[in-house]
């Protein structure tokens, strides 16, 4: 018996409300929309003030198309509305089938209604202060928190510091590295499943999602097998057509994913 024959990708757009949040926010929305296909429209609305000075920076890192919108009166917010003009008219275009709204501006539950009726799937990705008007109104809602502040340590100062005694040099060893993303992704994939477990070959799909640069070489591993094996965090189990899923191991199952990124 093969392994299971992944189904087309669906195609995702990512539309940013600029003016409503934060930059801080983007990274986060980018891994969640990931497991839902892949991400074809990416575009962040805002002022010329939101989109010049706050988002510039965030938009571009992530090859995000700015859409800037002028304010032809005070108080009128035009990046919304464009916004919900391009999100239709992607739909009608079939440029894509599923839209995450990053926003926490319940303005845009009436256009989470509308992408629905027409049988789009819709996810927010907003902040704790989301109403439930909008939260209610998607098909899932998963909320950002933003990280704590670092904490200031105190260390000693150089010149403290006896010099080191000079040593021939060693070639450095290949470490193994097992970064935390690939266990949160493990238990945000797995969460969506009867089994509670997912292929190997769909992890390593939307880690590639994430990161297209992604490989486990980089973390000292031969392969993504290699690499899944080295957590204790994980559970791998080879299926009898040959192929690998990967679960939560017992006793680790809640509260793996981090920044809460919860189904309604």
């Amino acid at each position: 018996m093969s392994a299971p024959h992944l189904p087309a990708e669906a195609r995702v757009a990512v539309l940013v409300d600029c003016d409503n949040t934060t930059p801080d926010i983007l990274e986060y929305a980018l891994r969640v929309v990931a497991q839902f296909g892949r991400v074809v429209l990416r575009r962040g609305y805002g002022n010329h003030t939101t989109l010049s000075k706050t988002w510039q920076e965030a938009l571009v890192r992530q090859a995000f198309t700015p859409c800037l919108q002028y304010q032809y009166a005070a108080g009128k917010n035009t990046a919304d509305i464009a916004l919900a003009l391009d999100a239709l008219e992607a739909m009608f275009d079939h440029r894509a089938d599923k839209f995450c709204l990053v926003t926490s501006d319940s303005d845009f539950a009436y256009l989470c209604r509308k992408l629905r009726e027409r049988g789009a799937t819709v996810c927010i990705v907003g902040e704790a202060k989301t109403p439930d008007a909008l939260r209610n109104a998607s098909d899932q809602f998963f909320e950002w928190t933003p990280a704590p502040a670092p904490v200031a340590s105190t260390t000693e100062h150089p010149a403290d510091k006896p010099a080191p005694a000079k040593t021939e040099p060693l070639k450095p060893a290949v470490v193994k590295r097992r970064p935390k993303f690939v266990a949160d992704a493990v238990a945000l994939l797995a969460a969506g499943t009867s089994e509670g477990r997912i292929s190997l070959a769909s992890l390593g799909q939307y880690l590639k999602r994430t990161d297209p640069g992604f490989s486990p070489a980089n973390y000292g591993h031969s392969g993504l097998l290699d690499m899944v094996k080295t957590y204790d965090l994980l559970a791998l189990k080879k299926e009898d057509g040959g192929h690998y899923t990967v679960g939560l191991s017992e006793g680790d199952v809640a509260g793996a994913v981090t920044n809460g990124g919860g189904h309604r």
